[in-house]
């Protein structure tokens, strides 16, 4: 979403590094560009396919503190849990990053975080989307001493649009963990402020909210690792879908719905494609709320719910008038095979797919003093009652939608995209990919078209466009209702096409327009994208 961040990777691939180097140094300038979104306090999931063909996956999504407990959040509020140091994970990014270059990279991560000192230290253009993000949590932002110091000005209203925001404190900790490695950000004295921020708010004079401490603490940093895992595989009309898998539910839910489209001729009438699409999305919903949580803690029947066999026994449910909501079936008895994004490809094959985030929109709120960056608030992504596959416990992961994805196509790589959205991101990545793969749209197309998404609930969340459209009057009368949000993700993506040549591809209109750049571009492509950013 950020051209900053695209001109980083796009200048460490000319220097030479492949796609892992290139995806870290956006990700280190998106944590100064989008710190509401992303950044060293979070955590997130790659999705990497080397040139040699393999597809692998890092898993950096945060933990919860060892003293977590089942109940740890009975009978608060979202809003209460959030807005405290009971919400934040021990982050996951920092440990990503460095698992992601020592295995696959070529560069190392004090190399490739000189791009993100560099921004921090000399600033960016403060612009409309980072005002109005500042602006919905004014109100909490100026409770924490250290949060309202960094992203208001002293009257304590948002930076204006237009000036500089610098964050030298953020400079100092990338500098620290560019010498130091992962252990400058999990030990010593960004780990020690970290701690002592979470376990007690500094609220400033006047804070008018409460804010419950955490329960992280030095043992609980010290302790985080980033498992490599197995990627989610199915089938989709001959090629294989690669995705993210537990404790992000978006590799298996992505996955179980396509499995039902694909008995589905999507080709024909497009009102009858979508209402499938949403019902697909309904029925893979019901079986996620139901199953999916961090496998290390639960058993999760991941083979069960990618199964073609599942998929036939749910594809009869979506009749001709929406069933929502849907019932989780039982995949157990089937065997078979089984919130900001960016995506990276080489000239050696090597293929990234990332999300990574910091939750909500302001993560927890809370800003660790002298460092520069927010902390989570990954932990309310537990469901907050006890006894369920996602609720709360000591060392897990919550479970997550990221849906980092990409297709191979003979073994070749096709396709490879993602989205933020918090669990839109499943009905995102599902929409483009059956946008592009089923409605014959370009990825540009594919990604700026109207979006909806259905996660089996008794409305369709939809953009206006969609819902003003044709097709989406026309699904009024198959029993669908919509209720309306201004857009839905951010994503971007790259297609493979023929001779060796890329597209990528980024939104035209949503969070203030995305950044898509190529190493060497095509005149003919740079202007029909920017036809399309005009036209949306």
């Amino acid at each position: 979403v950020d051209p900053l961040a695209t001109q980083a990777a796009i200048d460490v691939l000319r220097s030479g590094g492949n796609a892992v180097d290139a995806a870290v140094a956006a990700a280190g300038v998106l944590g100064v560009t989008e710190p509401f979104s992303a950044g060293i306090g979070g955590g997130g999931f790659m999705v990497i396919r080397t040139s040699g063909g393999q597809v692998t996956t890092i898993d950096g999504r945060e933990t919860a503190p060892a003293a977590m407990q089942p109940d740890t959040f009975s009978g608060l509020s979202f809003g209460e849990a959030r807005w405290s140091g009971l919400s934040v994970g021990v982050p996951g990014t920092v440990r990503g990053w460095d698992e992601a270059l020592r295995k696959y990279g070529t560069m190392s991560l004090g190399d490739v975080l000189q791009a993100g000192i560099a921004v921090a230290r000399e600033g960016f253009e403060v612009d409309q989307v980072f005002f109005d993000q500042t602006e919905q949590a004014v109100d909490f932002f100026d409770d924490i001493a250290p949060t309202a110091a960094l992203f208001l000005d002293p009257d304590g209203t948002p930076r204006d649009v237009g000036s500089v925001f610098r964050n030298p404190d953020l400079a100092r900790a990338y500098e620290r963990i560019a010498q130091l490695g992962p252990k400058g950000f999990y030990r010593g004295a960004i780990a020690d402020a970290m701690v002592a921020v979470v376990q007690d708010p500094p609220l400033a004079p006047g804070a008018n909210h409460v804010w419950r401490p955490g329960l992280m603490t030095m043992r609980d940093v010290k302790g985080y690792v980033a498992p490599e895992r197995e990627p989610t595989r199915v089938g989709y009309r001959g090629l294989d879908v690669y995705g993210m898998g537990p404790p992000s539910s978006g590799g298996s839910t992505v996955g179980e719905a396509l499995n039902i489209l694909e008995g589905f001729d999507l080709s024909g009438d497009r009102v009858e494609a979508l209402h499938r699409y949403l019902e697909a999305s309904a029925v893979a919903f019901a079986d996620r709320n139901r199953y999916l949580g961090d496998s290390d803690f639960v058993d999760v029947p991941l083979a069960g719910l990618l199964s073609d066999s599942y998929a036939d026994e749910r594809r009869p449910l979506i009749g001709s008038t929406t069933g929502v909501p849907y019932e989780p079936g039982d995949p157990t008895d089937n065997e078979g095979p089984s919130t900001t994004h960016l995506t990276v490809s080489d000239r050696m094959g090597n293929v990234v797919s990332y999300t990574f985030t910091i939750e909500s929109t302001g993560g927890a709120g809370i800003t660790v003093p002298g460092w520069g960056f927010l902390v989570n608030n990954e932990l309310t992504d537990f469901n907050f009652q006890p006894g369920t596959a996602n609720s709360p416990e000591g060392g897990k992961r919550p479970r997550s939608s990221m849906s980092p994805t990409i297709v191979v196509d003979d073994g070749q790589p096709l396709l490879a995209l993602g989205s933020p959205g918090g669990s839109t991101i499943i009905t995102t990545v599902l929409q483009i990919l059956v946008n592009h793969l089923d409605f014959g749209m370009s990825m540009p197309e594919a990604i700026a078209a109207p979006r909806a998404s259905q996660r089996n609930t008794p409305t369709v969340l939809a953009e206006p466009d969609f819902i003003s459209s044709a097709e989406g009057m026309a699904l009024l009368g198959r029993g669908h209702s919509f209720s309306s949000t201004a857009e839905i993700g951010a994503a971007t993506g790259i297609r493979f096409l023929p001779d060796g040549l890329v597209q990528a591809a980024a939104e035209p209109t949503r969070r203030g327009g995305g950044s898509a750049m190529v190493e060497e571009p095509s005149a003919t492509s740079v202007a029909s994208l920017r036809d399309l950013a005009l036209a949306g």
